[in-house]
């Protein structure tokens, strides 16, 4: 395994235990609880994170089918449980794994195709594009970085929101901060 999908790969984990080590502690209700009516749960944040990496690692890189409902996983406001949404990222995680696994230093360069729903792009850009006009090509490197970033960043966000909902100084990130 390329050291640059090891070190993805090793930090993602790091954040997916930072983030069911903050989910356990809290109640269904609370998790799908919102901070304030404009920001999401943690509910939501879960779904977005499984919903990005699999459209990034398992249906861009892995060559899977395309399966996202992104606003919809913003538009939830319940109905799965603390325990389906671990198992969901860590099933996620799983995939991800086997995918990334199987690539060689040489993939790295290699450029892919992260398809989109319509509507998805068009929101996210802001424009109106035809069917055939939403996808991005990225090198599966940068790609690699991108993901990872952006699953540090959630994972941030739901270890704050579930100190917050609980009040505990515990550090969950295993980290004095």
């Amino acid at each position: 395994m390329a050291k640059l999908i090891k070190h993805v790969l090793d930090d993602m984990n790091k954040s997916l235990a930072r983030i069911v080590k903050s989910i356990e502690p809290l109640d269904d209700e609370l998790v799908w609880a919102k901070p304030k009516a404009s920001m999401n749960s943690i509910g939501n944040l879960c779904l977005h994170l499984a919903g990005n990496e699999y459209q990034n690692f398992v249906s861009a890189i892995g060559g899977n089918p395309f399966i996202r409902e992104r606003t919809q996983e913003f538009a939830s406001v319940g109905g799965t449980t603390k325990d389906e949404l671990i198992g969901l990222l860590t099933d996620t995680r799983a995939e991800s794994e086997r995918v990334l696994s199987a690539l060689s230093t040489e993939d790295l360069q290699r450029e892919v195709r992260i398809h989109f729903a319509l509507e998805d792009w068009n929101r996210m850009h802001r424009v109106t594009a035809a069917e055939g006009e939403t996808h991005d090509v990225r090198e599966i490197s940068q790609l690699l970085v991108q993901v990872a970033a952006h699953y540090a960043y959630h994972a941030g966000q739901i270890v704050i929101f579930s100190k917050m909902l609980k009040d505990t100084d515990e550090h969950i990130s295993g980290q004095y901060h």
